[in-house]
């Protein structure tokens, strides 16, 4: 083992020290002594779950599933579902029910039985062809990314009284802004403007691209027209329709 894989034996996986030792021991399929980072087959742990993660960005499901099944064979089990948890988040498109399958299959593996017997190996086998077989998408990390170097660039631009170069998305934020309906009577800025229930269901609770069904449009009617507050049948359509993917923040004035 080489130096610079003994350091990385001393950082977890979001890059603190950790003075957790790895769980493999014994002999590999060669019967010789294995290193403490050594799998069944002879591989370095680090490089093998590499492989499985780029195996998941790139949709190889049998390189996947071998890489799974490799670690959990090996006493690695810890290290694999901490991965392919990770994974779910850094490498898959949001809202993929493989989030919740790689949780219920690591709870298989690791409560109801061990994580290196052919219970376990299958449950990692399903884990990473689950993620594998996901929509890849890098991002929340490339908008992680770009959120941090957006705010550093902000605070750049302020101390050296510039424009940035790069704002958020939503830049200044201010009522009266590009998205003035935020500030509705939920925030302390909407109530001091005397935005009551009156701004928030013309313009604060409509929802798109695809509208209310036939059966919530009713129901809002109804709400609207029993409430206190007095609509004007204007109010009430355009509550009611459905927001315009390309103009979402665009809002008529109405009279309050």
């Amino acid at each position: 083992m080489t130096d610079d894989e003994s350091r990385q034996v001393t950082f977890g996986a979001d890059g603190e020290l950790s003075d957790r030792e790895p769980d493999a021991d014994g002999t590999n399929d060669f019967g010789e002594p294995k290193d403490s980072d050594e799998t069944d087959g002879g591989y370095n742990r680090f490089a093998v779950s590499s492989l499985l993660q780029k195996a998941v960005r790139r949709s190889d499901e049998q390189v996947a599933a071998w890489a799974a099944w490799e670690l959990a064979r090996s006493g690695f089990g810890w290290n694999l579902w901490d991965r392919l948890n990770l994974y779910v988040v850094e490498d898959l498109r949001a809202g993929d029910d493989a989030a919740l399958l790689v949780e219920r299959y690591e709870e298989l593996a690791t409560e109801r039985w061990e994580p290196s017997e052919w219970r376990g190996r299958i449950c990692a086998v399903h884990a990473a062809l689950a993620c594998a077989r996901a929509r890849s998408s890098r991002e929340s990390p490339n908008s992680d990314e770009f959120f941090r170097n957006a705010a550093a660039e902000r605070a750049e631009a302020r101390e050296e009284g510039r424009e940035p170069a790069q704002d958020f998305p939503v830049g200044d934020f201010e009522p009266g802004g590009g998205y003035d309906v935020a500030f509705d009577k939920h925030t302390g800025e909407g109530s001091r403007l005397g935005r009551g229930a009156q701004f928030f269901k013309t313009h604060g609770a409509r929802v798109g691209p695809e509208g209310e069904d036939e059966q919530s449009r009713r129901w809002q009617r109804l709400n609207m027209l029993l409430h206190d507050a007095e609509f004007s049948e204007a109010e009430i359509e355009h509550a009611l329709s459905a927001v315009d993917p390309d103009e979402r923040w665009d809002e008529p004035t109405f009279e309050e």
